[in-house]
């Protein structure tokens, strides 16, 4: 029987938290496997309601309260060395609290793993839930990815991580700043299944225009190298054809493009892997909701 630990950070979202814990515990009923989760709670503001949730299936709740808040990316990569260095897992599936990473989808993650037991899997998403707006800046988002960088990323923080994975992802510091990034740049072979991205369960969604920007510019920065290669040529071969044109509207392009390479190579600086193996200081206390012997 494997021992899977599911990631799940937490910023003051307590109440889509724990709708999300019950919606697992009856999701794991039917996988022979055991299933543990571990909460990071980014320093949040608002106090966790008293909460009386009985579960049947998972094994153990854990809290790990941060002492400074350091963003969702980092409450992963936290996460994911708390788990090597203290846990007995053999698997860990990182997931957004809000409900958008869809727990039915579970059962579909751990039969791929099955099938797969020692690769990387990932949770592609085929369909979005939010609206026209945003799948056209999401779109543009996957298009510029790929574009710069050669990467098609499909996939988000919901992904199954072998234990090898995991011991691959701390030594890694672009983990520090971009997850899925981090993923696409050291696990080429993976595998995946179809995913539909959910609603939130309680509250608006949190994806501002400004934050899928700059969580399109980290993945970006990770393999910024082939960007910056990618800009000069592209930069070259543009004002070459537009030689002799030089207006305000011929030079957006350019202009754009610069903005980019400066913006990731100020973004880069986030990979610190320093900071990344000093992160478990950030640890305020570790609580125990409850565990369960089987």
């Amino acid at each position: 029987m494997s021992k899977i630990k599911i990631l799940i950070p937490i910023y003051n979202d307590w109440k889509s938290a724990f709708k999300l814990l019950e919606d697992l515990d009856l999701q794991v009923n039917n996988l022979t496997h055991e299933f543990s989760v571990i909460i990071v709670n980014d320093c949040s503001t608002e106090e966790r309601s008293i909460n009386n949730f009985n579960f049947n299936n998972l094994k153990s709740i854990k809290i790990i309260n941060m002492k400074e808040n350091r963003g969702h990316a980092r409450c992963n990569a936290s996460g994911l060395r708390y788990i090597a260095e203290y846990e007995d897992y053999d698997y860990v599936i990182p997931m957004d609290g809000d409900g958008e990473d869809r727990p039915e989808e579970i059962t579909l993650l751990i039969n791929k793993v099955n099938d797969y037991p020692d690769k990387v899997i990932t949770a592609n998403r085929m369909k979005r839930s939010e609206g026209f707006f945003f799948k056209l800046c999401y779109l543009l988002h996957k298009y510029l990815t790929f574009v710069f960088t050669g990467q098609s990323i499909k996939f988000g923080n919901f992904i199954c991580l072998p234990k090898f994975a995991v011991n691959k992802m701390i030594k890694e510091k672009a983990t520090w700043s971009s997850f899925s990034g981090a993923v696409a740049k050291l696990f080429k072979d993976r595998k995946s299944i179809p995913s539909i991205r959910g609603k939130r369960s309680f509250g608006p969604s949190k994806m501002s225009f400004i934050n899928l920007l700059k969580h399109s510019l980290l993945i970006i920065a990770v393999f910024k190298m082939i960007l910056l290669i990618r800009s000069i040529l592209f930069l070259i071969t543009y004002l070459f054809l537009v030689i002799g044109k030089i207006s305000v509207i011929t030079l957006m392009p350019v202009i754009v493009v610069i903005f980019m390479m400066l913006s990731v190579i100020i973004l880069s600086k986030r990979e610190n892997i320093i900071e990344y193996n000093n992160s478990l200081e950030n640890i305020e206390s570790v609580e125990k909701l409850n565990e369960k012997f089987f």
